[in-house]
């Protein structure tokens, strides 16, 4: 049973991004304004005025920038320019604009572990020798084998197969190999070389000048390499991109644990990392009120704390939250550590449930086991229970915008959007799926296109023509925001409430402790701010302490009513 000692306390210096709901567009699935059935800037300039209403305080965007599109614009091949499938810098700056007219902020997605190989620097580095200055801009290395016939070690792709590709040189014999963690048009960068570390150095003011709020980094833990780069040792959580909870030995100290894993995993959370990261903290620090999220995937939390120490960046995504099924037990830990280690180095947690790399977790709550962090779930797959994933996904979010610090909200969510778990495989797009061959179907499940008006046209709205680069499964009509609109008890009305009832107390700044006195063997709740926030995770329903209903996932609640299992409620003491 947890203790009523406060975890969190509020901060008066608090800025703007240690309390903020930030929500995530995936540019290509947000809303189309030119009717091609691509999601577009002008598509989300024209709606961002929902987003205002929502409550939200900034937005997110996955890659919005030039791009062969191999993997949905996180292979990049020009980092100043706008991709035309999504506009162009015009269309960008009015977005900046509009947003500002509504007192919201963009942050940008920078991509600085790899490049598309159809950047110009890729593109040389092929027509140049080995040795040479374009090459050294890449991971470029000869191969193993009488003939350089084997790659240079063992390492394997975080999308499935070898991480190394061997190309041609220019006298048509088999040459050198060169590394691409991700997929093989997505070459490494060698962070060890000067003229990329200047390079993006210039990235960062260019967006910065032009108005972005910050950036969100795309594998925050990645880019260096150890020395040498020697063979993985442990496969398991290397495949996947990050740190496994049972990488953890109960035997370790945390520096012996933390060794031990930047030994294992070569090429994810080196030390070298941090030189990185503070340098482009001192480029942001130059500007006014400016953020950097970083995407590390590292366990245990308090190495992911090391992130955000005072010079590195402001917040990282809890990871360790988002996989946190809901269970009593396990949410209390989490939160716990959470807010201890993050506390611990002056930083906030930054809370999330979804992303655009993740199961929906509408659809994921609905299962007893998580499936693996990339892999989706297919139409060959054991299907979810949608009425208990929704139930629990309603509690999971409201449980969790209750807390202290930051938030996120993946597009979709405030609908309750399902995953598209019967999406045929001639849509699929993922480089997952391609490269594993069908074996992981990929995340191309959780990027489907909103549905805005319920039957306008076969996109549900998303565009003016119906078009849509991913179908909508038959399910997205009632989840429309047409239909959720106003509706009592909708899951959209539920979020705007959640909101506007966090923001209302100051909860992202609040005092946060557990409240035991409130709780039995199946309930958990915290007291922030003054509002006590109750979650009956299962077994029988419980009847509610005296006070004020703010907001309650089950809308039919009254006071001295009881709460029902995998429903949370907050009230005003």
């Amino acid at each position: 049973m947890p203790t009523s000692a406060i975890l969190a306390k509020p901060r008066k210096d608090a800025g703007w991004w240690r309390t903020s709901v930030i929500y995530q567009i995936y540019p290509r699935s947000f809303a189309d304004g030119n009717g091609d059935g691509m999601g577009d800037l002008q598509g989300v300039t024209s709606r961002m005025h929902v987003l205002k209403e929502l409550g939200v305080d900034a937005i997110w965007f996955s890659p919005f920038f030039k791009s062969p599109q191999k993997d949905a614009g996180y292979d990049v091949s020009d980092y100043k320019d706008i991709d035309p499938l999504f506009g162009n810098l015009e269309d960008f700056d009015n977005m900046v604009a509009k947003a500002k007219s509504l007192g919201l902020r963009i942050i940008v997605d920078l991509v600085p572990n790899h490049s598309s190989d159809q950047h110009k620097w890729f593109q040389a580095a092929l027509h140049s020798a080995p040795g040479s200055a374009e090459r050294n801009r890449y991971v470029f290395r000869d191969g193993k084998g009488e003939n350089g016939e084997l790659p240079p070690n063992n390492w394997e792709s975080v999308f499935g197969g070898n991480a190394w590709t061997r190309i041609t040189e220019a006298d048509g014999q088999p040459g050198q190999w060169y590394l691409h963690i991700f997929d093989s048009s997505q070459p490494d960068f060698n962070w060890e070389n000067q003229e990329v570390q200047d390079e993006f150095d210039s990235v960062l003011r260019f967006w910065l000048d032009r108005g972005a709020a910050g950036f969100r980094i795309d594998v925050a833990h990645g880019m260096i390499k150890v020395a040498g780069l020697p063979d993985v040792i442990h496969h398991s959580s290397t495949m996947s991109g990050q740190d496994s909870p049972d990488d953890v030995k109960t035997t370790e100290s945390e520096e012996e644990l933390i060794a031990r894993l930047e030994k294992e995993n070569p090429f994810w959370g080196q030390p070298g990392v941090h030189d990185i990261i503070r340098r482009w903290r001192s480029i942001l620090d130059e500007y006014d009120d400016r953020v950097m999220c970083a995407e590390a995937w590292v366990l245990p939390l308090s190495r992911m704390a090391r992130w955000v120490r005072p010079d590195e960046y402001h917040q990282t995504f809890n990871f360790g939250y988002l996989e946190t099924p809901w269970n009593k037990e396990k949410l209390e830990k989490v939160v716990t550590e959470s807010l201890e280690v993050f506390g611990a180095v002056g930083a906030p947690s930054t809370w999330v449930l979804s992303n655009h790399d993740v199961i929906r977790h509408a659809t994921r709550m609905a299962y007893n086991q998580i499936p693996r962090q990339g892999d989706g779930v297919g139409p060959n797959y054991e299907q979810p229970d949608e009425a208990r994933g929704q139930r629990r996904a309603r509690a999971a979010s409201a449980f969790m915008l209750g807390l202290p610090g930051g938030a996120y909200i993946y597009q979709g969510e405030e609908l309750g959007l399902p995953e598209h778990t019967t999406l045929d495989n001639k849509y699929r797009q993922d480089p997952t799926f391609f490269r594993t061959k069908g074996e992981r179907v990929g995340r191309d499940g959780c990027r489907v296109p909103l549905p805005w008006e319920a039957g306008a046209n076969a996109s549900n709205g998303f565009s003016t023509t119906g078009e849509s680069w991913l179908p909508q499964p038959d399910s997205y009509r009632r989840y429309a925001r047409s239909e959720q609109e106003g509706t009592p008890g909708s899951t959209l009305e539920l979020y705007k409430r959640l909101l506007k009832e966090r923001k209302a107390f100051d909860m992202g700044n609040g005092e946060f402790r557990w409240a035991p006195e409130f709780m039995n063997e199946n309930t958990l709740a915290y007291i922030n701010n003054g509002i006590l926030v109750l979650a009956n995770f299962s077994g029988d329903p419980v009847v509610i302490p005296a006070g004020e209903i703010l907001v309650t996932t089950q809308h039919d609640l009254r006071l001295e009513g009881e709460l029902e299992h995998d429903q949370v409620v907050w009230i005003k003491l």
